[in-house]
């Protein structure tokens, strides 16, 4: 299976779309609780049931990288602002009918803030 190394899993809080190609691709798995590594977000899911997903996936010490659309991510932004840890790492990607913008990526600001262009010379 997609693992970060043994043991780790790939998270994914995305569209139907993305849920179901990560999942064609290898990574669904159920743990011992019977806890999926996916959570597909619908038109009508609540705000607050993807932040609930995003802090279940934040907590468990079986995964390694969450990967959440990014206009998902939009709606909870507050939450992946405010998410300080490096492990589990959370990517925004993302999906079939939103574009990915780097403006709107909170981590990948957060990134190159700590470097400097003088750093990579």
């Amino acid at each position: 299976m997609a693992q970060a190394r043994a043991g780790r899993l790939l998270a994914v809080i995305g569209d139907e779309d993305t849920c179901t190609g990560f999942l064609l691709g290898g990574i669904g798995e159920i743990n011992s609780k019977r806890q999926s590594n996916f959570f597909v977000v619908k038109k009508d899911t609540p705000v607050s049931e993807i932040e609930d997903a995003f802090r279940q996936f934040t907590t468990r010490d079986d995964v390694a990288i969450i990967l959440i659309n990014q206009h998902i991510g939009q709606e909870i932004r507050h939450v992946l602002d405010a998410y300080d840890q490096t492990i589990p790492s959370v990517l925004e990607i993302p999906s079939k009918e939103h574009p990915y913008d780097p403006s709107k990526d909170s981590i990948l600001r957060r990134a190159k803030g700590m470097f400097s262009a003088e750093d990579f010379r």
